[in-house]
């Protein structure tokens, strides 16, 4: 159950940047998911909705995951996505987008001064 843990995470973060912009809202926080991360966003978007249940500064906020495909390379200029041999040389390629969980956007209410 990382799944929580990640959640949490995802949270605490845009909560630390709401305060530290003065946000009154948290609107949106849009996170990137690698398919090779082992976690289930449809997971994580649920305990992170249960987490802000009583947070007022996450009053009807959304947490949007995007999946990212993953993608190698290899020392003999291989490029794509096969993750387990490369279809070049037969090495075991580097992966190198796919296993992310990053926070890439936060949207926030600021109040007027």
């Amino acid at each position: 159950m990382h799944e929580y843990s990640i959640a949490y995470d995802i949270y605490t973060t845009a909560r630390r940047a709401a305060l530290d912009n003065s946000a009154n809202e948290v609107k949106c926080v849009c996170v990137d998911v690698g398919k090779m991360a082992m976690v289930n966003p449809e997971q994580v978007e649920f305990l992170f909705n249960i987490i802000i249940e009583d947070d007022p500064l996450f009053a009807g906020a959304r947490l949007s995951c995007r999946e990212i495909e993953t993608r190698t390379r290899c020392s003999c200029g291989y490029e794509g996505s096969e993750r387990f041999v490369c279809p070049g040389c037969g090495k075991l390629p580097e992966v190198v987008a796919g296993m992310e969980i990053v926070v890439t956007n936060i949207e926030i209410e600021v109040g007027e001064e």
